[in-house]
């Protein structure tokens, strides 16, 4: 019995691994399409970066496309000397961390009620809180909101207007409405109360999920400067993005001003001589990195997250 089993699992195994060389074809297809694809992708980044190490001169006449020329990393020693930089990335760096930790237990919580049969009028409070998704009052409403809560130009104008996202609410409800009920109420028959089921075993069943909404989060935490606009008027409070904009539209003056008075060029500081084109494409370098080297640590549990209500059963 066990050499027949053996011998019709080699038979599969060998039907398996028999190839035509149409299925070869659609690989390499398969993988030329793909390939392209990610070259697609990540050119760009590419082609900002030697722009960014290149010759000055070179880059403003757009004579650098593939390989980079006259290699030099003046651009990047020149944006991050600015005074006010340490200050605003430590800003945005603060609000990122914070105000990721904010939306991911705001976010969690609620849900965790909104799940419970047990919540009292779960349905109505659910319901005020989708409704949001659909109306905006807009800016001077909100802007007499934070006024009236006293978080305008403060640190918190950052955090706590995104601490309560409907979208994220609705991910996260969703993902817990599809753990299994047993584990619940094996753990309630210990004695378990909702607490401690919620933060022993609802919380690291939902890593995927909360990594998701973490990514989302901290996305939006990092490239937000219109809030800086808006909603701050103290020099303390700009944040990283906000500072390289201003020092971008310094620089795009200055350079004009250099254009017009030869005599200006050769006072100028070394840092105002850069091109408008050689700062935007630094500055979107620095702009990138953190998040580009934080992605990798949650892109395991981001793809899980994402992939919740494509497949059932």
């Amino acid at each position: 019995m066990k050499i027949r089993n053996r011998k019709s699992a080699e038979g599969e195994s060998r039907a398996v691994e028999k190839r035509t060389a149409k299925d070869h074809v659609i690989d390499a297809v398969i993988c030329l399409i793909f390939g392209l694809f990610t070259v697609a992708c990540i050119f760009p980044f590419y082609y900002i970066f030697i722009n960014t190490i290149s010759d000055n001169t070179l880059v403003s006449t757009g004579r650098v496309n593939i390989v980079p020329v006259g290699i030099h990393f003046s651009n990047y020693v020149n944006v991050l000397s600015l005074k006010e930089l340490p200050r605003a990335g430590g800003l945005s760096l603060a609000r990122t961390v914070l105000g990721t930790c904010f939306t991911i237990i705001c976010a969690s919580f609620p849900a965790y009620c909104f799940s419970r049969e047990e919540y009292w009028h779960k349905k109505i409070f659910y319901r005020m809180v989708v409704i949001t998704m659909y109306f905006s009052a807009g800016v001077i409403p909100v802007f007499l909101t934070y006024k009236t809560l006293r978080i305008y130009d403060t640190f918190w104008v950052y955090i706590l207007p995104c601490c309560v996202t409907p979208f994220n609410l609705i991910l996260v409800k969703t993902y817990m409405e599809s753990l299994p009920p047993s584990l619940e109420e094996s753990a309630e028959i210990d004695g378990a109360g909702y607490l401690t089921r919620f933060t022993r075993i609802v919380m690291p069943l939902c890593k995927p999920i909360l990594a998701t909404i973490a990514v989302f989060s901290a996305v939006g935490q990092w490239n937000n400067w219109m809030d800086t606009v808006l909603y701050t008027r103290s020099k303390s409070l700009q944040t990283l993005q906000y500072v390289l904009y201003r020092y971008l539209k310094e620089a795009n003056t200055l350079a004009e001003i250099a254009r017009d008075n030869p005599e200006v060029m050769q006072e100028m500081d070394p840092a105002t001589m850069l091109s408008p084109l050689t700062i935007k494409y630094t500055i979107c370098i620095v702009t990138i990195v953190p998040i580009l080297v934080v992605y990798p640590f949650f892109q395991k549990y981001f793809v899980k997250g994402m992939m919740i209500g494509a497949v059932k059963g």
